[in-house]
């Protein structure tokens, strides 16, 4: 469950604000990128569980550091690493670097949902197995 998943991520004009560097939120997008990268090399299909099991997945909390800027054209790395697997959540810690240079640091805890009712869910044993 500590295996760090890597994603490679570069940075667009539209990804920063007016001081050229990237605007904090959208390390969030990228993390989310990086998660559903992580889920898919796992062998998950996000659609299919929402279609086969009426599930899926909802970010509940998330913390986030910043270290150091990026800017346009950087090219980063986005990691990934299941820092706690329950019944119904996953906890993320996730970085963002450019280089050696670490960019950004969270935390992002993941919850498993009832589409229709938007209530906690358990993971499918399928899916537990697949990213456990």
């Amino acid at each position: 469950m500590k295996t760090e998943f890597v994603w490679p991520v570069r940075v667009y004009y539209e990804d920063t604000d007016a001081g050229g560097i990237v605007f904090y939120a959208n390390y969030l997008k990228f993390f989310e990128r990086a998660r559903t990268e992580w889920l898919r090399a796992a062998g998950v299909n996000q659609q299919q569980m929402a279609d086969e099991h009426g599930l899926m997945f909802v970010v509940k909390a998330t913390a986030v550091e910043y270290h150091a800027p990026a800017r346009l054209d950087d090219e980063l790395r986005l990691t990934v690493v299941v820092e706690k697997l329950g019944r119904a959540s996953v906890q993320f810690v996730q970085e963002a670097w450019c280089g050696q240079r670490l960019l950004a640091s969270g935390k992002i805890k993941v919850g498993c949902v009832s589409k229709a009712e938007v209530r906690p869910a358990a993971i499918p044993a399928e899916v537990l197995a697949k990213i456990g």
